[in-house]
C-alpha cells in the first residue's frame, strides 16, 4: 500500500488538493501497479516559518 506524504505551505484549495491527489493516485497505480483503493495521499501543511534549508529559514 503506497502512502504518499506531501509537505507544503498552507493555502491550497480543497479542489487543488483533490486534483493533485487524483493525479498522484493515477501515477501510483500505473507505475507501481498498486490498486487505486490502496493508494493513500496525506497532505501536511506547515507554516513557512517551520521550513529550513541548509540551516537557514526559507
Amino acid at each position: 500500500m503506497p502512502l504518499i506524504t506531501v509537505s507544503m505551505y498552507p493555502g491550497r484549495s480543497e479542489s487543488q488538493k483533490q486534483e493533485f491527489a487524483r493525479a498522484v493516485t493515477e501515477s501510483a497505480t500505473r507505475i507501481l501497479g498498486a490498486g487505486e483503493s490502496h493508494v493513500i495521499v496525506v497532505f501536511e501543511e506547515n507554516e513557512k516559518n517551520n521550513w529550513y534549508q541548509a540551516g537557514k529559514p526559507l
